[in-house]
């Protein structure tokens, strides 16, 4: 994979955790390069698909990843899903 370097302005005690120093192995690179990536999952601006293609793994093991982190795949509330549910049952009487 080919890597690029890029410049990010953090506050002043957050530097230990982007120097060169700090020491962190290949699992925690990929858990801080996903959390990079998950707000523009969140607003849709990319897929899991096309996030897990720039971290070069599998789309299920990204998802499986932020699902250890505590984000959601399905990021629905209950009313959202109680709507879903309605509506597949109005259209399941349609068909038959």
């Amino acid at each position: 994979m080919e890597y690029a370097e890029v410049q990010v302005r953090v506050p002043k005690e957050m530097q230990i955790y982007f120097s060169d120093d700090y020491a962190v192995d290949s699992s925690d690179e990929l858990k801080r390069n996903a959390l990079l990536l998950y707000p523009y999952i969140y607003k849709h601006i990319i897929s899991h698909g096309r996030a897990a293609e720039i971290l070069g793994i599998k789309k299920l093991d990204l998802i499986d990843l932020y699902d250890q982190m505590g984000f959601p795949y399905f990021d629905m509330d209950i009313s959202e899903v109680m709507q879903d549910i309605q509506t597949f049952h109005s259209l399941k009487r349609k068909d038959a």
